[in-house]
Formats: C-alpha cells, structure tokens, sequence
C-alpha cells in the first residue's frame, strides 16, 4: 500500500461537525496559501450531504462525481443503502478517487462517515478503511453531554486497529459558554483519558459556509500537528 498525502476528518459519530472541520481546514489554505491547497474528497455519501456544499463553497468546477463517486438515495450507512439499490459499495472505486485526488494535488482532505464504528462495508468500518490505506485521522467531537465517553471509546477503536490518530478537535454545534465547554468537554480531561492531543476547538459559526470565518476558525487550531509536511506557517499569513 502506498503512502498517501491526505488526512482522514473522522468523527465519534454522525452530526458531529467533520463537514466544519473540513471546511474550515478548506478555507485556511484556500485563504493562505492557494498554491498548497488540498483537494476534498467524501468517497461514500449516502441521501442529501455535503458534496454538495463544497462543490458549492470551495470546488466550482468540480464534478459532485469527483467529490463523492460513490453516492446511495437512501440516509443510511453505505452497505445498507447500497442494498436497498440492488448494488454494492465499491472500494476499488474510492480508493483510484483517492489515488487520482493525490496525484493532481498538493494533499487530500478526506472526510468519513458516521463514527470510526460507522460501516464502509458488511465488513469493515471507516477505521479498519484508515488503517487499510494508511490515513492518518483528526478525530472531531462534539461538545455535548457524552462527549469524554464518545471520545474515549473512538480513540479505543481506532488505537486498536492500528490507526494514526494526529489530534482531535472540539467542535461546538451550537452556541456556548465557557462554562459549558469546561462541563461538557473539557480539553484536559479528554486529552488525558485518551493520550491524544486536543488541538484546540471550533467555535459555533453561525454562517458556516463563511470562507472568512472559517479560515480565522482553523486558524486557531494547532494545525502543524495535523499535517506537518503540508500546513504553512502562520508567521507567513
């Protein structure tokens, strides 16, 4: 298996704020330093998504087939859907789409589905997929009550099948305090439980297809950790 410049944005669960995170991480280096800026790819995506939104926000020109080239009716976890329509989930597919997003670009930002846990296929889940191809992963929860327990059980899953987990990021699905923050996730705590670095925490963007709010919100996130060959320095913005 080859090696691959790209990051896997996976989540503890759906509704977490991967599409956020990703975003955000979009709109930094499309903001800073276009020249370097990565590729997005969502390999399976099932009923109404994201593709397009960054068809939309970032990739104009892009195909929806390009960003996602594997796309199922149905909002259920990929082989499911995939039944429903009589066809299978094609990994050969996702990984050439991967293969070609890192050969015409700089590095790729991959999205995942659902949770590590979530199905690719009856019989892998998106973290035995990471530890397959080799992608290291940011890991987002969501600040919410359960979010140390969510946490804690991902980064179990992923250390045990051999995934390379960069950091995880807080990401705030709705307004909130710091008192909630302190109550709900705290950085130190979450940190400690699971030995994986808290690499800082996105705020609730009320306009979250703001290219310019994005980009300030990435920005305060410790991004060398995440992707130390590609980030540009912030002394360079």
């Amino acid at each position: 298996m080859v090696s691959l410049n790209a990051l896997l944005v996976a989540g503890t669960d759906t509704e977490v704020g991967k599409t956020v995170v990703t975003s955000a991480l979009l709109a930094y280096w499309q903001r800073h330093r276009p020249a370097q800026a990565p590729a997005v790819l969502k390999p399976f995506q099932s009923g109404v998504g994201d593709r397009e939104l960054y068809q939309r926000v970032f990739f104009p020109n892009t195909s929806l087939e390009t960003i996602t080239p594997q796309y199922f009716e149905a909002p259920l976890a990929p082989p499911l859907a995939a039944t429903l329509e009589g066809r299978t989930v094609d990994l050969p597919l996702a990984w050439r789409a991967l293969v070609a997003s890192t050969e015409q670009h700089p590095w790729v930002l991959v999205e995942g589905l659902g949770g590590l846990g979530s199905p690719v296929t009856y019989e892998l889940t998106v973290a035995d997929l990471a530890a397959a191809w080799h992608l290291p992963v940011v890991l987002v929860v969501p600040v919410k009550l359960g979010a140390i327990a969510q946490a804690v059980a991902n980064v179990a899953l992923a250390r045990e099948r051999g995934v390379e987990l960069r950091g995880i990021v807080l990401n705030c699905p709705q307004p909130l305090n710091e008192e909630d923050l302190a109550r709900w996730a705290p950085a130190d705590l979450i940190a400690n439980l699971t030995q994986i670095p808290v690499l800082g925490t996105l705020p609730f963007l009320p306009e979250p297809e703001s290219v310019s709010a994005l980009a300030v919100a990435a920005a305060a996130l410790n991004l060398e950790a995440l992707f130390p060959r590609a980030v540009p320095s912030a002394a360079g913005h």
